[in-house]
């Protein structure tokens, strides 16, 4: 059978290659004020200019293709057959605590480049949910920190930096993933816990990042394992159909996350694209796989259950993010295994025989990304204590170093599948989202080349130590872990459910053991989150305080440099960190039941989480989201703003939504032959096919030819595309054009003072404050931008930030007209700008145009 133009390389584009159709036990009910209405059909891709072209394309390859071919690219072959290979790895975390747009971005870049070196035609991130909500979820650290427009400004740089190679970014998880503990589908035993989320706060905080992302031309998103308002994500039309497609005007694919399929014709209907890996969880258990879609989808399509233009448009989105990225033209085919690391393996693994051939080629792409890497790991290093100027350290200070963290696994730096332990260095937290080292510079290595007089304890139990004197530095190194739900390490089953906010090994004993017998104590914290300190971040000992995140391979210089002056800490923390767990509100914690229904997390804290929580209820942190400290002495002057859009109470008309070239497909069932089995086919055990028997295919054509029976559709289906002109909020690409209008742009020297010790790169962040009559209930301070200086400033230097808000900053979601309204478009709205959300010096005020300098903040 000759291939259409194009198809046979898109066949290459799956590199990344499962959830039960079991019927599933009654849920508990949703709670009162919570539910996913349906939202029928899938609009069509193919309306924004920016995808016109690609669309274009797309449809005339679909176009040529027969049924079992268009079915064959909405499915992966399984999870045996090929698997994601993921390089460089510089956690979300750290990349969020640089605080540093430029530096994501390169972030992104080099790891587009990766990924494209290798032949991988998506990337499975950036993750921007987790959002952070619940400071001991799993995989708050795969993401950039507990506040929206910090991710979703990390997230398009990163989207934009990996799509400039050629990749495609794939955002996720779509959407309120924010717990481990009970987020799959089991074997029709117990549901996926369902996050039950109010039209507001689903807009201002957890989709807010995605919007972002979407706005930035991401070519695929990944729905999320659990559900929303009861219906799962992957299956709910609310969010996908509506919330994605139709108001944010999302032209990519939606694929699932691995193993999160729960069904065929439903998941079909509701927007769902790709399913990934394309089959579920019996292929984990010999001897066949099973798929929701492949073979089913065709037979689905055939009897008619799901619409040939929903099929068409499933396809099409496949294939013009395919077109979007270039990668029709002179993309590299992968050569790289995933099962193994030798040069010869099976080449399909698995099969119970498969022909033996080489499968890794060894193609280093590294480049000089170490640079990057190490640049990331070091501008992420929040210094949260330095009395007296205690750092930078002098190398001629005897250095007495502890902990087990201070060094590399002495096990080996990959020994532990994912990252599954907590043995010596934290450089990333467990699960899919780690990355195997490359190679790992660990601190006490880098100590040791720096400082002559170096004494380690490789041990997290404080030991016995010759009696120091009064010029003796301790430099403690502790961690907190955490990762994703398919290990347990340490009794903590992806969450933090064990071990809390507490330091792992005993770390807040150590320190103060360290601290009873040192004058100097230094403690280095490598963390996926917040940990509580309290026991001893105010001992006398206790000079000074770093978190270094999850600095990955470049663990050692770019903390050492720090240490000893070379380089001055500019990381802000990326969320707050509390005098006890118990300032969060209780509905952040964990969610469980001793019942094997359905978990109901719902999320009645609304807008109100980390420092917006802590400001709402006057409770002082520790140590405030976005505190840094600096070796320099920044001040802030000069402060203006500009007025540049003017703000109606509600944005302009959204544009009028064009015809897709999805709807000159022919929609018309395909006779059955397109979907039989080719005549003395070689089939590859546990394979996953999309062709039928030809009698299986003809019972299904028969019936959906005749219309002898009918698929029970959920309540509210229809399959006639929507003739309403789409949600009053929707437009291409991200949603109204208007939404994105910049409406002031605020701009402030800072300066390093004369009499600074030494540089520093400065970061202002700007946040927003509501006014007082705006007559809608809002956080204190909202954060709506950050600029960071772009070189070091020498004592007496200075640099103007430029800070912009748009219309949307200045917004809240109305769900009474489902609409961003502005409630007060002529009110007195206060940009806080400084260098935390607990020190902000400068105000600017958009109602006279006038800033003032050196004023108390409003927290």
């Amino acid at each position: 059978m000759e291939c259409p133009s194009g198809l046979r390389s898109l066949s290459l584009f799956f590199l990344v290659g499962a959830a039960s159709s079991s019927v599933l036990p009654p849920r508990d009910p949703l709670p009162n004020g919570f539910a996913a209405a349906p939202y029928y059909p899938t609009p069509y891709g193919g309306w924004a200019d920016d995808w016109s072209e690609s669309y274009e394309k797309a449809t005339s390859l679909v176009s040529q293709m027969t049924l079992a071919e268009k079915v064959n690219i909405t499915a992966g072959t399984g999870l045996y057959m090929v698997r994601e290979e993921t390089l460089i790895q510089i956690a979300g975390i750290s990349t969020g605590a640089t605080f540093n747009k430029e530096l994501i971005y390169e972030r992104g870049v080099a790891i587009g480049a990766e990924f494209r070196g290798k032949g991988a035609n998506f990337y499975l991130g950036p993750s921007v949910g987790a959002l952070g909500r619940k400071p001991r979820g799993g995989r708050n650290w795969e993401g950039f920190g507990s506040d929206p427009v910090l991710q979703a400004k990390a997230g398009s740089q990163t989207i934009k930096g990996v799509q400039d190679q050629g990749v495609i970014a794939t955002l996720k998880h779509l959407i309120a993933n924010e717990q481990e503990l009970y987020r799959m589908y089991q074997l029709g035993v117990q549901q996926a816990y369902s996050s039950n989320i109010d039209d507001r706060t689903l807009h201002e905080l957890y989709l807010w990042p995605f919007a972002e992302g979407v706005h930035s031309g991401v070519g695929s998103i990944m729905a999320s394992y659990n559900a929303i308002n009861g219906s799962a994500a992957s299956q709910n039309s609310y969010i996908l159909n509506g919330l994605l497609k139709d108001e944010l005007g999302f032209q990519g694919l939606v694929m699932t996350d691995w193993l999160a399929q729960i069904s065929g014709v439903a998941s079909a209907l509701a927007g769902l694209d790709l399913s990934m890996p394309g089959d579920t969880v019996g292929n984990n258990i010999p001897l066949d796989g099973y798929s929701n879609w492949m073979y089913e989808l065709t037979r689905s399509v055939l009897n008619g259950s799901v619409p040939v233009d929903r099929l068409n448009d499933m396809t099409t989105r496949v294939v013009a993010a395919w077109y979007q990225l270039g990668q029709d033209k002179d993309y590299p085919p992968p050569n790289f295994s995933s099962n193994t690391a030798d040069r010869e393996g099976p080449l399909y693994p698995g099969a119970l025989f498969s022909p033996v051939g080489v499968v890794n080629e060894y193609v280093n792409v590294q480049a000089d990304h170490k640079v990057v890497a190490k640049q990331v790991a070091q501008e992420a290093i929040t210094l949260l204590k330095n009395n007296g100027s205690f750092l930078p350290l002098s190398t001629s200070s005897p250095l007495f170093v502890f902990g087990t963290d201070a060094q590399a696994d002495p096990q080996g730096v990959n020994s532990c599948t994912d990252k599954s332990c907590n043995r010596g260095l934290l450089g990333m937290g467990w699960g899919s989202g780690s990355a195997n080292y490359p190679y790992l510079d660990d601190p006490i290595s880098s100590l040791k080349r720096k400082v002559t007089n170096v004494t380690y304890y490789a041990t997290d139990s404080f030991p016995t130590v010759p009696a120091p004197t009064s010029s003796d530095v301790a430099i403690v190194f502790v961690s907190s872990d955490s990762g994703e739900n398919s290990y347990t390490v340490e009794n903590n089953h992806g969450d933090r459910d064990a071990s809390g906010l507490t330091l792992w090994h005993g770390g807040d004993d150590l320190i103060q053991k360290a601290a009873a017998k040192y004058s100097n104590v230094v403690v280095v914290i490598h963390t996926v989150g917040p940990v509580t300190m309290e026991s001893w971040i105010d001992l006398p000992s206790v000079k000074a305080v770093l978190v270094a995140h999850l600095p990955g391979q470049e663990a050692g210089d770019s903390l050492t440099e720090v240490l000893y002056g070379e380089a001055s800490p500019s990381g802000h923390l990326p969320y707050s960190i509390p005098v006890s767990e118990s300032d969060y509100p209780a509905s952040v914690s964990l969610v469980a039941t001793p019942t094997l229904s359905q978990i109901q997390d719902t999320y009645s804290e609304g807008l109100y989480i980390d420092y917006r929580h802590l400001n709402k209820e006057g409770i002082k942190p520790r140590f405030a989201f976005g505190h840094g400290l600096s070796y320099a002495d920044f001040s802030f002057s000069n402060a203006s703003i500009t007025a540049v859009t003017a703000l109606s109470a509600v944005p302009p008309t959204r544009p009028t939504k064009p015809a897709s070239p999805v709807a000159g497909l022919n929609a018309t069932i395909p006779a059955a032959a397109e979907a039989y089995w080719p005549s003395n086919f070689d089939r590859i055990w546990r394979f996953l096919y999309s062709w039928l028997p030809a009698g299986e295919a003809d019972a299904a054509y028969a019936v959906g030819s005749t219309g002898s029976a009918s698929y029970p559709y959920p309540d509210g289906y229809s399959s006639a595309q929507r003739s309403d002109g789409g949600p009053p909020a929707g437009g291409p690409s991200g949603g109204n054009p208007a939404l994105w209008d910049v409406a002031y742009t605020v701009r402030v020297t800072v300066t390093n003072s004369a009499a600074a010790r030494l540089g520093g790169k400065a970061v202002a962040q700007a946040y927003v404050q509501f006014p007082a009559d705006a007559g809608v209930d809002t956080p204190v301070i909202q954060l709506r931008d950050f600029a960071k200086t772009g070189a070091a400033l020498a004592p007496g230097g200075s640099e103007t930030l430029e800070l912009s808000l748009s219309r949307k900053d200045l917004s809240v979601w109305d769900a009474a007209s489902q609409n961003w309204v502005v409630p007060a478009p002529e009110g007195r709205y206060g940009v806080w700008v400084g260098g935390a959300s607990d020190d902000t010096p400068v105000v600017c005020y958009t109602d006279t145009l006038t800033c003032e300098v050196g004023v108390a903040g409003p927290v």
